[in-house]
């Protein structure tokens, strides 16, 4: 095996085993062995059809066998397909003969060699095929990859629910919140995310050459072929689509890549928030035995899984953006710039879970510095100039914003003299000591309680 040392792209050198789980979905074997499931499923079920008097039903050994060769799809066999491949110069009609070679001494199944592939075009098989590999990597990677990450900041919201901290918008110290509502907040914009990318129906068609059942017809024309059709892209748990040229549109697919670029989008968020949190010492960094920050300053701990995550999402982004625009543009009935493109699903999700993997092995060595956000909420007593004009405006006091703007704005306000002001108000007594006794981390609103519901 090649040393990944060698490799052209990251993801099969530098980032191979994070990356692994992926591979057994949308490497280049896994789409072939997508693709034999496919055609042995159909022969089975043409096999099953009363119409095809020609074709008997297979006996239930030999169903086993057929499925097996998926089941049971090596390394080797994909090697071997390649190589039938070489010589086809079409990797679909490859797995046809390398079927009708594997079961060449199984008398039963070889009987029926004529209908490997009956009626189907390529594409009949290669969108089956990817709808399958695109699910089963939804199901057993991205979604529990992206779980891991919103469990692991629903656990810092619920731990960090009352740790109250200074807010900035405009990069301006603003009204305080809480470390854990900050991240409750992303919490409920992945899960949101996450609902839009598991509720994608994958679609799928076996339809012809032109998506019309042209030489189904031509063959059997008795048979409900549409009808046949649905029932078996049905099984397979696809949605399926009635109306399409040689190609299914790809529109589920566009979707699918859509919504996980949103997804990307709020992690670049969550990365970016979380480098500027450990840059203003709110959070700090376990350190790791041996690693070295800098190769020339030995104090560092930089925030480098954030910034790789957010670098890797952004590559996904762009790839997954590409392929949303791209794959439901052909030409007429056909062209074949989607085949090549899609070669590079993999690629893109590659991308997608390693910014994942990456942001989460930062959440997981941050340590909250709380006696850093205190700091920044004692220098900044001007924030509660929003409660205290909200108040008075309660009480009909004259320009309450304009008053608090004027001693507020650009000053450095004290706790005295911000208590002086408040003294001086003509509102119920009640309210003043309310006011009074308000201090900036404190003044938090229902920023706990929200943290510490999602």
């Amino acid at each position: 095996m090649p040393s990944p040392l060698n490799a052209l792209s990251p993801l099969d050198g530098r980032y191979h085993k994070q990356l692994a789980p992926l591979a057994t979905c949308c490497s280049e074997a896994a789409l072939i062995r997508y693709r034999v499931r496919v055609e042995t499923e159909w022969l089975i079920a043409l096999a099953q059809e009363p119409g095809l008097s020609e074709l008997r039903p297979f006996s239930a050994a030999a169903v086993i066998e057929l499925r097996r060769a998926a089941a049971e799809f090596s390394e080797t066999d994909a090697a071997r397909v390649k190589e039938i491949e070489s010589r086809t110069n079409h990797d679909v009609k490859a797995i046809e003969y390398w079927l009708n070679e594997r079961f060449a001494a199984h008398a039963e199944i070889s009987a029926a060699a004529g209908f490997v592939h009956f009626a189907c075009t390529s594409e009949d098989i290669n969108n089956l095929a990817h709808a399958l590999m695109l699910g089963d990597a939804r199901k057993q990677v991205m979604l529990p990859a992206l779980d891991q990450v919103i469990d692991k900041l629903r656990a810092l919201a619920h731990e960090l629910a009352d740790v109250p901290m200074l807010a900035r918008t405009h990069g301006q110290a603003a009204t305080p919140t809480t470390m854990g509502k900050e991240m409750a907040n992303v919490v409920h914009r992945l899960g949101r995310a996450r609902a839009r990318i598991d509720a994608v129906n994958l679609t799928g068609k076996i339809n012809g050459a032109v998506g019309n059942f042209n030489a189904h017809l031509a063959a059997y024309p008795g048979i409900d072929w549409e009808g046949f059709a649905r029932g078996f892209v049905a099984a397979l748990h696809l949605e399926f689509n009635p109306y399409t040229t040689q190609i299914e549109p790809h529109d589920a697919l566009a979707e699918l890549f859509d919504a996980c670029a949103r997804a990307n989008t709020i992690l670049i968020d969550l990365d970016r928030d979380i480098w500027g949190y450990v840059s203003l010492g709110y959070f700090k960094q376990k350190l790791v035995a041996g690693e070295i920050g800098s190769s020339t300053m030995p104090h560092k701990v930089n925030p480098i899984d954030f910034e790789n995550s957010e670098g890797n999402l952004g590559l996904a982004n762009a790839m997954l953006r590409h392929l949303s625009d791209k794959l439901p543009l052909s030409r007429w009935q056909r062209d074949l710039t989607d085949s090549t493109v899609l070669r590079n699903v993999g690629v893109a999700l590659g991308y997608s879970l390693l910014g994942c993997v990456s942001c989460l092995k930062g959440l997981n060595k941050l340590e909250a510095n709380p006696t850093a956000m205190r700091a920044d909420l004692e220098s900044t007593w001007e924030v509660l100039a929003e409660a205290v004009q909200t108040v008075m405006r309660r009480y009909g006091l004259p320009e309450p914003y304009e008053q608090l703007k004027a001693l507020t704005r650009g000053k450095g306000i004290t706790r005295e003299s911000l208590q002086q002001f408040i003294g001086q108000l003509a509102i119920p007594e009640a309210e003043r000591q309310r006011l009074l006794a308000l201090a900036p981390w404190t003044y938090t609103g229902k920023a706990t309680e929200l943290a510490k519901r999602i």
